[in-house]
């Protein structure tokens, strides 16, 4: 079932979602079984399942030339959907993203998503390899997440890479891109972001789930810009506990989100860790109370393989 109708049918009452993490190579797919297993008792609709670009790095031969040696890979993406599908019979959805792929590739990834019978993707650009300081398209990939959409609404419509196809099969994808209320980090502002946002509804998506923030307020500046330039589609907030010290930098460095003062002022004072994972799991039950409160359709939590925290909140607050 699509996201949107999923939203329709809960006719007002908002649902709760997550993100999971492939596991590294070489783990087989119970650790993903193990994460989702905890957080079913609250009915999820749909568990999106993200997709990783190798990470490689380049060493110098004797002989003077780069060797290319991949040093993190998370594969099974497609699989996982199609376990998690058949296991637990709720909505998988595939990141698809353009870096990693070119559009042949992408074409292939959707057909083998429509076989398997999965009717929602997320179209992402993704991010710079670690070892680039900007993102580099495949070359005949797509560059944008505006450009993903579009191909993937084709294929929506009958039209695929190949004109000469004939009796072609139409797919029914529900398509979400990503939204920054913040901005993206490579955005100049918000307004400019929101444009190209705005871009990606018109090229064919259906729906729009944002990057963490840990200000409501941020969001619901974010939802009212959208709504002023005419975007209509739903807006899924996505949340994240902070559960580490060091998230008090390497969040604000990575993912260039800001945390509001009174909760960096908590976690300094936190005696440990844990302390900060209960500080970070009260946050984010107040976040999701006041989200539900406005009537937010869904609530997405990223778990990044760990399921504690959020199955916490999810008992506190669903």
């Amino acid at each position: 079932m699509k996201v949107t109708q999923h939203i329709a049918n809960a006719a007002g009452k908002s649902l709760f979602s997550f993100e999971i993490l492939p596991p590294l190579k070489g783990q087989n797919i119970q650790c993903i079984f193990d994460n989702i297993e905890p957080l079913m008792e609250f009915k999820p609709p749909f568990i999106d399942v993200t997709y990783h670009r190798e990470e490689y790095e380049y060493k110098e031969l004797p002989n003077g030339l780069l060797e290319k040696k991949i040093v993190k890979k998370r594969p099974g993406t497609v699989g996982i959907c199609s376990a998690i599908q058949n296991k637990y019979q709720v909505d998988a959805i595939p990141h698809i993203l353009c870096g990693g792929f070119n559009r042949e590739d992408t074409e292939n990834f959707l057909i083998d998503m429509d076989f398997l019978g999965i009717d929602n993707v997320v179209a992402l650009r993704g991010d710079a390899v670690k070892s680039e300081i900007y993102f580099k398209p495949e070359k005949e990939g797509n560059q944008y997440a505006s450009e993903l959409v579009t191909q993937i609404n084709n294929l929506n419509n009958g039209i695929y890479l190949d004109a000469d196809l004939q009796n072609t099969n139409k797919t029914n994808f529900c398509i979400g891109v990503a939204g920054y209320p913040e901005k993206h980090m490579e955005a100049p502002s918000l307004d400019s972001d929101i444009h190209f946002l705005k871009q990606k509804i018109k090229n064919g998506a259906d729906y729009i789930i944002t990057q963490m923030f840990f200000d409501n307020r941020k969001f619901f500046d974010f939802v009212a810009k959208c709504r002023k330039e005419g975007i209509e589609v739903p807006i899924i907030p996505g949340l994240k506990p902070i559960s580490t010290k060091k998230q008090l930098n390497q969040i604000p460095h990575r993912f260039k989100v800001d945390l509001p003062d009174e909760l960096i002022m908590e976690v300094v004072k936190a005696a440990d860790n844990e302390t900060v994972k209960e500080i970070g799991i009260e946050w984010c039950i107040a976040q999701s109370r006041e989200l539900i409160a406005a009537g937010i359709p869904v609530l997405h939590y990223y778990s990044m393989g760990r399921s504690e925290s959020i199955r916490k909140i999810a008992a506190t607050v669903f």
